[in-house]
């Protein structure tokens, strides 16, 4: 490997990896908002809230990397050039491919990590973080530790806590039991506590008293006790949990069939399973696209400008089309060989113009026409 070689891929790499971590933190931020009511609401730690948005890193990256190396390309030609080492570079004698060689492999080794993350790493971590999802959002002990506020946990039964301290002790206790049709129960105690047991869980209450009272009778009878334990039947979600597409392993989603899991999710399965396939060739589609607008074409004293603009056009032009057939392709099966043909068509139309190095017309400025 040249040293030319190496010293444009030393750039293309740090750049890359500098502008994907940005990218990174800016939509990690974003999207952890929506995971904070976890902690307000439902008492998740620190840890566990980190732990929770970094599996989201993965199907992040999926998206980000291809965008990445696209604006890290064209930053790093378009400096090349606007330093003359392009024009010093071609002088001695390198190639359109030579040049665009460092940027193939960088693009390369990303298709490969791409395709580590959309077939192992993502759909792992997607089936983490919803089976976390459910266990946090189902447990009963986070929902009736919110504090302050009337929880209706099931229907019939409505719980207020004032306040808890640190070892899960429940204080001011009242609980409305309405699942009988023909009598109201109300409880309210100084202290309280969740408790599990094989029947389910229990809320404890601790020196209180029990109001009674009959529909039909208007008769009210008032209980005082030491402790009382009131059966929270009914109130865990046992139902199971239905894994969607993206956390499936890649062999599931080409085995199931319609029976299993009905005619609009089978579909949604064969496309998620072709999108897996083709998202990592984008990194090369969108490297191909950048090469071909900046390497092509006679040197211009003015600089890259339009070539740039043309490359993002087309840029945006390939990713408009990625998402217009995937909207397609979910309606109609038989039009899945588009998901290929949107990312491998540029990469072979770039390669061609590449090779064959193409003249495109030069582009001048008003002033060098009038300079004529």
């Amino acid at each position: 490997m040249g040293r030319i070689t190496l010293y444009i891929l030393r750039q293309i790499l740090i750049g890359t990896i500098l502008v994907t971590v940005g990218l990174t933190c800016v939509i990690w931020l974003s999207q952890s908002l929506r995971l904070v009511e976890l902690i307000i609401n439902k008492g998740l730690s620190i840890g566990g809230f980190l732990y929770l948005t970094m599996l989201l890193m993965p199907n992040f990256l999926t998206m980000i990397t291809p965008i990445a190396l696209f604006a890290v390309l064209l930053f790093t030609y378009n400096r090349l050039d606007a330093d003359r080492e392009m024009v010093v570079m071609r002088s001695a004698g390198l190639s359109q491919m030579a040049l665009a060689r460092p940027a193939l492999m960088v693009a390369g080794g990303l298709t490969l990590f791409g395709y580590l993350l959309t077939i192992e790493l993502g759909p792992a971590s997607v089936k983490t973080f919803r089976e976390m999802q459910w266990e946090i959002r189902n447990d009963i002990s986070r929902v009736l530790l919110q504090e302050g506020t009337f929880n209706n946990i099931v229907d019939g039964v409505t719980v207020y806590v004032r306040s808890r301290t640190g070892e899960g002790e429940l204080l001011d206790v009242l609980v409305h039991d309405t699942r009988k049709k023909d009598r109201d129960v109300t409880m309210m105690a100084e202290r309280g506590a969740l408790v599990r047991s094989d029947g389910g869980p229990r809320v404890l209450l601790i020196n209180g008293n029990r109001q009674e009272l009959i529909h039909n009778s208007g008769q009210l009878s008032l209980l005082y006790f030491d402790s009382y334990t009131v059966e929270m039947t009914n109130l865990e979600n046992n139902d199971p949990r239905f894994r969607d597409a993206r956390e499936r392993p890649l062999s599931e989603l080409f085995s199931v069939n319609a029976q299993e899991v009905g005619p609009v999710d089978f579909a949604r399965f064969r496309v998620e399973a072709h999108h897996r396939l083709s998202s990592p060739l984008y990194h090369l589609a969108f490297a191909f696209v950048a090469l071909v607008c900046l390497l092509s074409g006679s040197f211009s004293r003015h600089g890259m400008s339009g070539k740039v603009v043309l490359a993002i056009a087309l840029m945006v032009a390939v990713e408009a089309a990625q998402l217009g057939v995937a909207g397609l392709v979910v309606k109609s099966l038989t039009l899945i060989p588009l998901i290929y043909v949107v990312p491998v068509l540029p990469i072979l139309i770039c390669l061609g113009l590449l090779i064959g190095q193409p003249k495109l017309p030069r582009l001048r400025s008003k002033t060098g026409e009038a300079s004529k």
